[in-house]
């Protein structure tokens, strides 16, 4: 998982607590709109701070570098409210991306057209909703791949 420039620590603080109980790394990309030892970010992650895995990175090059290290060959999937694909026609495999970007303004235009962006998917929503909250959606995102991939770990 790839946070994109997060801005409220209270979803981070649930992305940190959904790594925790996934196994899914969480690669936040800076600037931050929060300091790390906000209280907010906390309160939200209980007390799985410890038991997640979560790297802090200068950028989006450096965020993808990491977080493909193991599997080279990984893609990255941009989850946008703009995509037309929807992250269930997707045939997930371990290693794979899923990069989100921050409230309230989703992916930049840059960001979405990177060049190591494999591909923007969409998780459907009423006509007229604007969008998910950020950590509901990454739930959604990486439960499905999980799924996909067998719950390993679990």
């Amino acid at each position: 998982m790839v946070y994109f420039e997060p801005r409220i620590p209270g979803n981070t603080g649930s992305a940190i607590r959904l790594a925790a109980v996934t196994g899914a790394r969480l690669h936040l990309v800076e600037p931050l709109g929060f300091d790390l030892s906000e209280t907010k970010l906390k309160r939200a992650g209980l007390d799985y701070h410890d038991l997640a895995v979560m790297d802090v990175h200068p950028s989006l090059d450096a965020a993808l570098d990491a977080a493909t290290s193991r599997t080279p060959d990984a893609r990255v999937f941009a989850f946008t409210t703009q995509a037309t694909t929807s992250y269930t026609s997707i045939a997930y495999a371990p290693g794979d991306v899923l990069l989100f970007g921050p409230e309230p303004t989703g992916l930049p235009g840059d960001v979405l057209a990177h060049p190591r962006v494999t591909d923007q998917l969409r998780i459907p929503m009423l006509t007229g909703r604007r969008s998910l909250n950020l950590t509901n959606a990454a739930s959604i995102a990486v439960y499905e791949a999980w799924r996909q991939t067998g719950f390993a770990g679990a």
